[in-house]
């Protein structure tokens, strides 16, 4: 059985992530995998701000920054649990950029949301042909949940 955490590190209410975690869990069937775990934490852009300068030495606040547990050489048993890691996505920046491309909050948590999961997995975009597998990796689990561009 495979299990989404979500923690909120910030003082309000999000109604959306209720649907996020749907969203999420969706990918992790699209993807045929069973028995893992990870979270995801929701906090503001100073402490993403703090994780993006002391982990990737860029000092700027990000949307989502992930913290995958698992490389390359790491030999996954059947029937174990895998624990995948962490995805932050601040809040600000989301609200931020829903609003700069004209769609919902709905819209940028869950894409955010699924990009992290998809970093968690070992995927990346540092190339043009990364970038269309990812990116086509997700829209496909958005929009399979309804979760479009304008929604």
């Amino acid at each position: 059985m495979s299990k989404v955490e979500i923690f909120v590190q910030v003082e309000e209410e999000i109604p959306e992530l209720e649907t996020v975690e749907k969203v999420l869990e969706s990918a992790i069937k699209k993807e045929k995998l069973e028995n893992v775990n990870f979270n995801l934490i929701i906090v503001d852009n100073p402490y993403i701000h703090e994780l993006n300068k002391m982990y990737r030495k860029i000092d700027r606040e990000t949307d989502v920054i992930t913290f995958a547990l698992e490389d390359e050489d790491t030999l996954i048993l059947p029937g174990e649990e895998r624990i995948l890691g962490d995805i932050y996505i601040s809040i600000d920046k989301a609200k931020q950029q829903a609003e700069e491309y004209g769609h919902s909050l709905l819209r940028e948590l869950s894409f955010l949301a699924v990009h992290g999961f998809y970093h968690l997995l070992g995927y990346d975009h540092a190339t043009p042909e990364e970038e269309k597998v990812m990116f086509q990796k997700q829209e496909e689990v958005l929009d399979s949940y309804g979760i479009r561009r304008e929604s």
